[in-house]
């Protein structure tokens, strides 16, 4: 499981599914389900990710309340202010005190066609702004029978980083394309290779203590039945969580993980 040094981090994607109002009934069942099973905020770190339009509504929730909860925005754009209608900077993300950005998801990459360079200009937008990218990187079934375990992922990664620094925050979420929404997760041990090359190429691209903070998070089908055995594994630091995250139950169940990993 993730070291010490590395606070486990389960986020949650809510996608385009939830509006203002039912994102601030989540978000406050959800604190009172964690906080009524004892959960330790410390030691493992719960984000939630709503769309755009119910983020002012989570930002005033959370603070109102106190609330041990993260949040972030589901994409970012890779301009910081101008002439493009529709997009969102991270000077507005930070503005409403997100902490987190997704950047370069399977599903912005296919169905709005971003690349690699993309990507990488979003994730250089987030750390300017003082946010932390969730970069998303992951293989097709083609990719995967084309090229083998890791080689897509981590060449997403390489393009992703690049123009950063040592010392940068970052988190990683490999997300097998293949798994997404099949029911059929990757095993732990297909995680753990995949994540382990990620995190050797931080290594080599940003420094081993870079490296060593960085969080890897898996995500393809994340479920409260199968979480233990990802995190299991010495370089998943947490999970992106999907579908499982709209329901209420089963999303503070894979929060609460420690109680499982041991079994």
């Amino acid at each position: 499981m993730t070291t010490g040094a590395r606070v486990p981090l389960i986020a949650g994607n809510w996608k385009m599914n939830l509006d203002h109002l039912q994102s601030i009934a989540f978000v406050q069942k959800l604190a009172w389900s964690l906080k009524d099973a004892r959960h330790d905020f410390a030691a493992v770190e719960v984000a939630i990710f709503p769309p755009f339009t119910d983020l002012r509504s989570v930002q005033t929730l959370i603070a109102a309340d106190k609330l041990d909860l993260h949040y972030g925005g589901q994409d970012v754009s890779e301009h910081v202010s101008g002439a493009y209608t529709g997009e969102i900077s991270a000077t507005f993300l930070r503005a409403l005190d997100c902490g987190y950005v997704i950047v370069g998801h399977s599903e912005r990459r296919t169905l709005h066609h971003e690349t690699d360079e993309k990507v990488a200009a979003k994730v250089a937008a987030a750390v300017t702004a003082g946010l932390v990218p969730v970069l998303c990187v992951g293989e097709t079934a083609e990719d995967l029978e084309l090229h083998g375990p890791s080689a897509v992922p981590v060449a997403q990664l390489r393009a992703g980083i690049a123009g950063l620094t040592a010392g940068v925050e970052l988190v990683v979420a490999y997300e097998p394309v293949w798994a997404i929404g099949s029911g059929q997760a990757a095993t732990p041990e297909q995680a753990q290779q995949v994540a382990a090359a990620l995190r050797a190429t931080l290594a080599e691209v940003l420094g081993q203590e870079t490296a060593d903070a960085a969080r890897i998070l898996y995500g393809g089908s994340v479920k409260a039945g199968n979480i233990a055995g990802f995190m299991r594994q010495t370089d998943v630091d947490g999970a992106l969580v999907g579908g499982a995250s709209l329901d209420l139950a089963e999303f503070s169940r894979i929060a609460q993980f420690p109680k499982h990993v041991g079994t």
